[in-house]
């Protein structure tokens, strides 16, 4: 990864989400259909992907790096509630997966602003569907966020 990326990473304090987010995308550099049908590469990435790309490993981290730098800021914009490292990972993955919209307008982030926090990681799992199938990598995905995210809730 790109040694300023990198520390860009640390200094956003989501350097944690690198191995969450990056553990249950996978790294393919070869754009491929994801479980919907849309052409994805790299860790996830969807963005201005075409079927038929390859990327190199270091483009793959890159935007891993750069979406992870995305999502937070997503987080950052739209939480008004402070966060513990813990939750602002699993919300960091979240996001990386949903998008900043799903994110921001949904009633996770609504019970999280109200300082419910409990019940902001209790809706992750609620969150396991790309376009009306459930996916099991999505459900175990989810519970591996909603389990960091309660970390250190009481």
């Amino acid at each position: 990864m790109n040694p300023s990326l990198r520390n860009r990473l640390v200094v956003a304090g989501i350097a944690a989400a690198v191995p969450l987010v990056a553990g249950f995308e996978g790294l393919r550099q070869k754009a491929y259909l994801d479980p919907v049908g849309i052409p994805t590469a790299c860790f996830g990435t969807t963005a201005g992907v075409r079927m038929g790309q390859t990327y190199s490993l270091e483009q793959c981290e890159n935007l891993l790096a750069a979406e992870l730098l995305q999502a937070t800021g997503a987080v950052s914009r739209c939480v008004t509630v402070p966060l513990n490292s813990n939750q602002r990972t699993a919300f960091t993955s979240f996001v990386y997966n949903v998008g900043p919209q799903n994110f921001c307008g949904s009633t996770l982030v609504r019970k999280l602003n109200a300082g419910d926090y409990a019940g902001a990681c209790n809706e992750l799992p609620r969150w396991t569907y790309a376009k009306g199938v459930e996916l099991p990598g999505l459900i175990k995905r989810r519970a591996a966020e909603r389990q960091l995210c309660l970390s250190g809730v009481s």
